[in-house]
């Protein structure tokens, strides 16, 4: 039973809304004056306190600032019958769930404090999803016993308190994301928000707007203002993913956010503070974009004070066993299958594989072969990936190794493109969505390999 403070110097008023909101199932208590009833609140939780503005020791907005003092998460809607705009702004102010002039209806009291209770209840739901985001989100969900990556976490140990912009390098898959995530949540911003925005994934046209918001009528479909992405993470962390692809002109603007800490909406005058870390990844090498002027050298030192680059997965093969564990483990609970295990060769398999598309192609092996598997034991036909042949690796001669992994990749990638397409029946759409890459990335992709999506699909 919900439980609620009455707090009121006159009696009628005090029975009455006693009988009333018990009528309504609620659990009251009453109190005449509002040191008593900041004593009670010391003593017993209260789920709402409803109290009058005008009394004679102590004022409703004084009640307001000791309960919530006390339990910030407390919510106190105040009575008056002297409502006044500058009473209603203090109130808010100070943290009141909302305020109501006498004479009230009744059953608008119930309902603002059934809102109430739905609001902490919702709070409390987020909470927990957010605890429960940060356990498999945080620090801790990076699987990794390799020498190389016990560095690379020692690394963020030691950069995650500071303000210092990082710079997460490495190929597409390695789990730059999770890596940015382990900062934030162990930097002093980690109860605010952390937001990610793929800047690959977005048209230019739309990412100012997406990262910096906008005022109404900045563009023709702009009806409302909208609240841009640094502005919603101010005191938290942004990471932006993929910050080569960011627009020349956009580069800019963001420039000027570490520089001076400040921006203006699309199509506003109005300078904006923020205060925000900015954390970027990028799987291309920036040096090379900054020699072609499609990225800022000064913008590239801004972001890079201290760069972090993330081994891929061929690198850290002594990781994959545990890492295929990890995901069999979460995708045996999503699919609801029962409890299956590798064979031998399955895990020789995995070990030995390039792993061209890094974590993210060995999660979404390892969910597939869950799918695809009848018994209780998943062998290496069910993971669907195979080890190149000689005659696949063979290159011109004098080809150093360098050439031999890239060669080794380029074919893994038009393998699996393939096999996806088939998979998805030529969807590109689709298939664009399992490989974790944009339509445009794919096209480009089929192009590069020469598919033939009629004769090879």
């Amino acid at each position: 039973m919900s439980t609620v403070l009455v707090i009121d110097d006159k009696k009628s008023m005090r029975d009455m809304l006693a009988q009333n909101l018990s009528e309504e199932g609620f659990e009251v208590n009453s109190v005449s004056s509002g040191a008593k009833g900041v004593e009670l609140a010391r003593d017993k939780r209260f789920d709402v306190v409803v109290t009058d503005l005008m009394m004679p020791d102590m004022d409703g907005i004084q009640v307001l600032s000791q309960i919530r003092e006390k339990d910030p998460d407390a919510s106190v809607i105040l009575m008056t019958a002297y409502g006044t705009i500058e009473n209603a702004v203090e109130a808010m102010k100070l943290g009141a769930f909302d305020f109501i002039t006498k004479p009230f209806d009744v059953s608008h009291l119930t309902f603002l404090i059934q809102r109430a209770l739905e609001q902490r209840k919702l709070e409390a739901e987020n909470e927990f999803l957010r605890e429960e985001l940060d356990s498999t989100s945080g620090y801790d969900a990076i699987i990794g016993n390799n020498v190389r990556m016990h560095e690379v976490m020692r690394l963020v140990k030691k950069v995650a308190p500071s303000d210092t912009s990082v710079l997460l390098l490495g190929e597409s898959g390695t789990g730059k994301e999770l890596f940015a995530r382990a900062i934030h949540k162990l930097s002093n911003r980690s109860k605010k928000q952390f937001i990610a925005i793929n800047c690959a994934a977005i048209p230019r046209e739309l990412l100012e707007n997406e990262l910096f918001g906008s005022e109404k009528g900045a563009f023709t479909s702009s009806n409302a203002r909208k609240i841009g992405k640094f502005e919603i993470a101010n005191g938290g962390t942004v990471f932006l993913d993929e910050i080569g692809d960011m627009d020349p002109s956009l580069q800019a603007k963001l420039l000027r956010v570490l520089q001076e800490r400040t921006f203006e909406r699309l199509g506003g005058t109005q300078t904006l503070p923020v205060d925000v870390r900015v954390i970027a990844a990028s799987n291309a090498d920036l040096k090379e974009a900054i020699a072609a002027r499609k990225f800022r050298e000064d913008l590239y030192y801004r972001l890079s004070v201290f760069p972090l680059t993330i081994p891929p997965l061929r690198d850290r093969r002594d990781d994959i066993p545990a890492l295929a564990e990890h995901f069999l483990g979460k995708y045996m609970a999503r699919i609801k299958k029962p409890k299956l295990r590798f064979t031998k060769d399955a895990l020789n398999l995995m070990e030995k594989y390039n792993w061209p598309g890094n974590v993210r192609e060995l999660e979404n092996t390892v969910e597939r072969a869950i799918i695809l598997c009848e018994s209780r034991a998943i062998g290496p036909d069910q993971l669907a990936i195979r080890l190149p042949t000689v005659e696949e690796i063979r290159l011109r001669e004098g080809a150093g190794l360098k050439e031999v992994g890239q060669h080794a990749q380029t074919l893994a990638e038009r393998k699996m493109i393939i096999r996806v397409l088939k998979d998805t029946k030529g969807n590109k759409r689709k298939a664009a969505e399992i490989l974790q890459i944009d339509y445009t990335t794919l096209f480009e992709k089929i192009k590069k390999y020469s598919i033939d999506t009629i004769k090879e699909v």
